[in-house]
């Protein structure tokens, strides 16, 4: 009897092992900056080639009513990471450096993407511009949840693309480029805080952009047998605006490329330039998760922090960089929040898809949780917006959305339903109302025509914002 049960036990010990589990999906988010709802090929651009971002959107699925965080950078990040709108978010503005640099640094132990899935096991990753934290501040990246960091802490030193340092982890990079002399000598350079980066380049040899992507590509080779998360906020098509002050040009880019023989002024070509080189850089990143044979479980969402720019000479009318939209970048029309988004996860998004699904970016953290199979964290604003990628189970929906923009004397908007409403200035200013449905450019304000619905429009306003110490509203 003791043999045959030691028998049984070898052939069980022996037999068919269990299916191991999944592994689970990898996450990778590419940021563009400042680029519009038309700058795409896929979304309506006929000026600008975007193949690959085309083929993108092709072979995934086109999200056509996704919006920013904010209308500028550092409050739409702080929500895409937080997942918390911006009457709620910590950082609401671009508040710069020096004694105002803690009023644009996550604070410790604040819940992030990268942190919560740093502590699922993810591999977590950041290269490109951050925006939420300096050196020595709670908000640097690696006290936010990222394992790797490398590029830009700073927005504005982010400006320069040929900057004489990059910031890898907690270590300054030096490189080859050189600060203007000009600049060097002028009053804005003596009243940069010390040690920011900002500047005006001269001698130009290392281009940020190429380096940083060759950093995640690298970072990509070593990590990519586990599941990760790779976040990638690219600088491209931002302007460098110190460069441009003397120029009126800011599209800084090592060529023209495909553009230098158009009939345009330079800083035109620039811009498309540096669009077209972003698309380069997604097609090449495409093929290397295919090369891996990662594709199938890799998640790959595209975005812009906010509507395009008019900086350093760029003309967004010519390209019609915000498509059917009125506003541009610190606008709260769709122009300046409504952002070309796209979804490409072969074999779980049906290729050619398009959904007008109403999602921002604060929904990232939720659909990270949901990818990962993780409880979403309490006190969110955030909603997965998984189902509708994979057409697999119900979708959930707010019941408005919301932005608050602290510069130019104020402003907050709100969108529920199809209906949108922008009042200016905070917190009782006059509300103008649209009909997103029938007017999606926002042309026709139907306050006085609707008073009810502006009523309602006025109580959302006054019950997303919630007053933070560090961003007070006159009048408040």
């Amino acid at each position: 009897m003791l043999i045959r049960l030691s028998l049984l036990g070898l052939f069980l010990a022996s037999g068919p092992a269990l299916p191991a589990e999944p592994p689970r999906p990898n996450l990778i988010l590419i940021l563009a900056d400042d680029l519009g709802y038309g700058d795409l090929g896929c979304f309506g651009s006929q000026r600008i080639q975007t193949p690959n971002l085309d083929r993108m959107a092709a072979e995934g699925m086109k999200l056509t009513d996704f919006y920013a965080g904010c209308t500028v950078c550092a409050p739409s990040r702080c929500v895409l990471m937080t997942g918390r709108h911006s009457g709620r978010a910590a950082v609401r503005g671009n508040a710069g450096q020096g004694r105002d640099a803690a009023r644009q640094s996550l604070p410790a132990g604040s819940v992030t993407v990268a942190s919560v899935l740093q502590q699922a096991g993810y591999a977590t990753a950041m290269f490109g511009k951050w925006g939420l934290g300096e050196l020595g501040s709670p908000g640097h990246p690696l006290k936010q949840g990222f394992d790797t960091f490398y590029g830009y802490l700073n927005q504005t030193h982010a400006h320069n693309y040929y900057p004489e340092f990059l910031i890898s982890d907690h270590d300054t990079v030096p490189l080859r480029n050189r600060t203007a002399r000009a600049w060097l000598d002028s009053p804005k350079a003596a009243k940069a805080p010390k040690g920011s980066g900002w500047a005006e380049p001269g001698e130009r040899v290392d281009y940020s952009h190429d380096l940083i992507f060759t950093r995640a590509l690298e970072w990509l080779e070593r990590h990519h047998d586990r599941p990760f998360f790779l976040y990638l906020p690219f600088t491209l098509p931002h302007a460098n605006n110190e460069a441009s002050a003397g120029t009126g040009n800011g599209q800084e880019i090592p060529d023209h490329g495909l553009y230098a023989d158009r009939d345009w002024p330079d800083p035109d070509k620039g811009q498309a330039a540096m669009v077209s080189r972003l698309d380069r850089d997604v097609g090449t990143l495409l093929r290397k998760l295919t090369g891996y044979g990662i594709d199938r479980r890799t998640l790959v969402l595209f975005s812009s922090d906010n509507g395009p720019h008019r900086e350093g000479g760029n003309r967004p009318d010519f390209f019609q960089a915000s498509g059917p939209f009125q506003g541009t970048k610190r606008s709260l029309h769709e122009g300046g929040i409504r952002v070309p988004t796209l979804a490409w996860w072969p074999g779980h998004i049906a290729p050619g898809s398009s959904s007008a699904h109403p999602a921002y970016f604060g929904d990232l953290l939720a659909t990270a949780c949901d990818l990962a199979k993780l409880p979403v964290p309490s006190d969110l604003d955030s909603l997965s917006f998984l189902p509708t990628l994979t057409g697999k189970g119900n979708q959930a929906a707010h019941r408005w959305l919301y932005w608050e923009f602290h510069e130019q004397g104020t402003r907050q908007a709100v969108r529920f339903g199809n209906w949108k409403a922008i009042r200016e200035p905070m917190p009782n200013g006059p509300i103008r109302l649209y009909d997103l449905h029938n007017d999606p450019a926002e042309r026709t304000d139907l306050a006085a025509t609707l008073p009810e619905k502006t009523r309602e429009a006025a109580r959302l306003l006054d019950e997303a914002h919630q007053p933070h110490p560090l961003w007070p509203i006159p009048g408040e």
